[in-house]
């Protein structure tokens, strides 16, 4: 791993440490050259949630509720094969890896507190629905003649 970090920072001072992050490396699907049929590029980084003590126990709890859909086992698995090198494939899982995990670790969101809507501006929209109606029925069948 020389030249990469040693940790991936997910929000604050909390990072995930290296020796947590599993890696595994396969052929990328698609096309290529004659390098691309022995080159590992494809990467899969994987990460046990369940069992990290990397994250306090409240951001572990929100992640694993969130991420439910995505565990198996309590591991959160990404993938990147974009990229024609399997450097800039595992920065980009890393990436995304830390993403996922700061989305899902995020506080809730405060909960939105309902507003009424002032009694002249629903008089205001009332009164132009009726006029917009009134315009509408002029145009009705007649006899032009």
């Amino acid at each position: 791993m020389d030249g990469m970090s040693g940790s991936h920072v997910i929000r604050g001072s909390v990072s995930l440490p290296e020796a947590e992050l599993m890696w595994r490396f396969s052929r990328s699907s698609g096309p290529g050259g004659q390098h691309v049929n022995t080159s590992d590029s494809k990467v899969e980084l994987s990460f046990d949630l369940a069992q990290t003590e990397a994250l306090p126990a409240v951001w572990k709890r929100r992640a694993l509720e969130r991420l439910a859909g995505r565990l198996v086992d309590g591991v959160v698995t990404v993938r990147s094969s974009e990229h024609r090198s399997q450097w800039r494939n595992r920065e980009a899982a890393a990436v995304r890896l830390t993403a996922l995990l700061a989305e899902a670790t995020a506080p809730p969101p405060k909960p939105r507190k309902p507003t009424r809507i002032p009694r002249g501006i629903n008089e205001r929209r009332l009164r132009e629905k009726k006029q917009r109606s009134e315009t509408k029925r002029g145009r009705g069948a007649q006899n032009w003649g």
